[in-house]
């Protein structure tokens, strides 16, 4: 738990630095990705600027750009939600992931070294921790920092932004299967990754993140099948 409480030291402390329209943007994106607002969950300018006690022209910026990522959508009448994903979203987001992020795996083999490795092993045996204590908060921050950081040094920072969209965008439902299913049936190939960014083996390294990514969103696809 100290790492995420760094974690979120951190991202506040950034934060902080940066512009109202900036703040509110990133906290927004951060409620989205980690499921604090749930999948079809209506999103007013004036309940934001309520509860995060800033104006509203910093309020309307973020949600125009959080509009344009795709992490929320406009319905008309002014309204606003986080989007419910069909399956055929779910398809084509398993699609992307599979073809950016494997290919960030590759890439990233090549660029770590002993020291990056063994930072990237310390977040997975947090995040084995968050599993086993059934913390699905943690999970999902340790989760996505596991492959933030492991795609940062892939030296490919077009691929990583399209990658950190499509997170956004499935992040509110993978909040919901998790808290549907439990931290014990989510799939964690992170050590095959690890072994293979050991080994320097950077197809081992795309084909293991790409067991991770179906693994996942088949779950979730299956959860949205039954719902």
């Amino acid at each position: 738990m100290d790492l995420i409480k760094n974690i979120a030291s951190d991202s506040k402390s950034e934060t902080e630095k940066k512009p109202a329209h900036e703040q509110v943007y990133q906290t927004l994106k951060a409620q989205i990705m980690f499921g604090d607002l749930v999948p079809g969950q209506p999103v007013t300018i004036q309940g934001l600027t309520d509860s995060l006690g800033v104006g509203m022209t910093p309020v309307r910026e973020a949600i125009r750009r959080l509009i344009s990522d795709g992490a929320l959508v406009f319905q008309g009448n002014r309204r606003v939600s986080v989007p419910l994903l069909s399956s055929g979203d779910v398809e084509q987001m398993i699609f992307a992931r599979l073809s950016i992020e494997s290919e960030l795996s590759r890439r990233a083999t090549t660029n770590m070294n002993h020291s990056d490795i063994d930072h990237l092993e310390r977040i997975d045996q947090r995040l084995d921790r968050t599993i086993a204590d059934g913390d699905v908060s943690g999970y999902l921050h340790l989760n996505h920092t596991f492959h933030e950081t492991l795609y940062s040094h892939a030296g490919a920072p077009i691929l990583s932004d399209l990658a950190e969209r499509l997170w956004l965008r499935f992040g509110p439902s993978l909040r919901v299967v998790c808290g549907r299913f439990g931290t014990q049936s989510l799939p964690d190939r992170h050590k095959d990754i690890i072994v293979a960014l050991r080994a320097q083996d950077a197809d081992g390294a795309a084909k293991a993140t790409a067991q991770d990514i179906e693994q996942g969103m088949e779950l979730m696809a299956g959860a949205l099948t039954e719902a």
